[in-house]
């Protein structure tokens, strides 16, 4: 019988740091919608696609802990008030899902949750999720790999810590240490990444693709070079959420974009018969 690891006990209290994935809701694993259909109350992020909290128990209690960008002119559940929150349910005996888009340990914050919750003697779990990091590039047509193109990939965040005295990027390796370059949340600054990779050595002629939206049915994709994707963006009026790829490897997609072909032309389609997020009987399958 296959092994799994044991549910949550809410009579103690427990948290479920889980990664809700990119956005396509069947992108989800099995264990995270087991939790969200187990959960006593559920805290969750702006990029959680709304149709999974469909799953949750109809006694659950949903509190939304989004956080915006300055342009979206929304306020912003600050990080300190979410570790409370998820601290003060769970000591009162609930079982408490704190709900990710992508996955918690990949720029999700979920780290310092964790942190906060051990600190305070609460019992807690990760639960990891696809990130976008991977998920929206392959959506896109983009492998962020390739044996004969990118055997390198780094992975970094466009919008750090605003209370840190400076940014911890070391452009200069960023720039030339990487055959692949994801930047996740770089919308904002995408005029000075370009320009900081380009001071530092990435050819101007770099391949470059910003996606919006990814793995949904609103994704968008602009390509465009390193040194006119800023241009390119800001032509098309593109908005968060979006993924930044450079690479080589970004060239791949005029052959692979297989989403925007499935979703565009009638003659081309995935399978239909697939099982929804509400069917027990996968999650049934893979518990014997």
């Amino acid at each position: 019988m296959t092994q799994h690891a044991p549910t949550p006990h809410t009579h103690t209290g427990f948290v479920s740091l889980v990664g809700a994935g990119p956005g396509d809701p069947e992108l989800l694993t099995i264990k995270a919608l087991r939790r969200i259909q187990q959960a006593n109350v559920i805290a969750y992020d702006r990029l959680v696609n709304p149709v999974l909290l469909r799953e949750c128990r109809a006694d659950a209690e949903l509190i939304y802990v989004g956080k915006h960008g300055e342009h979206e002119g929304r306020p912003t559940c600050p990080q300190n008030k979410i570790n409370a929150l998820l601290i003060q349910k769970a000591t009162r005996g609930k079982h408490v899902l704190r709900l990710k888009g992508g996955d918690p340990f990949v720029f999700g914050r979920g780290s310092e949750e964790a942190l906060e919750l051990k600190q305070a003697n609460v019992p807690y779990e990760i639960i990891p999720g696809i990130t976008s990091a991977i998920a929206v590039p392959a959506y896109a047509g983009i492998p962020v790999t390739h044996r004969h193109i990118s055997s390198s990939l780094t992975i970094i965040t466009g919008h750090e810590d605003p209370t840190k005295p400076h940014s911890s990027h070391n452009w200069q390796s960023l720039a030339t240490g990487a055959d692949t370059l994801v930047i996740l949340m770089g919308v904002s600054q995408l005029g000075r990444i370009t320009e900081q990779l380009l001071q530092h050595g990435r050819a101007g002629g770099t391949p470059a693709a910003m996606v919006r939206w990814g793995t949904t049915q609103e994704q968008t994709t602009i390509t465009a070079t390193l040194d006119t994707i800023a241009l390119e963006v800001r032509k098309a009026g593109l908005t968060p959420p979006a993924t930044l790829i450079i690479g080589e490897v970004v060239r791949l997609r005029d052959e692979l974009a297989w989403f925007e072909q499935l979703t565009q032309s009638p003659a081309m389609h995935a399978p239909t018969d697939r099982v929804t997020a509400g069917s027990t009987s996968i999650v049934s399958a893979l518990q014997g």
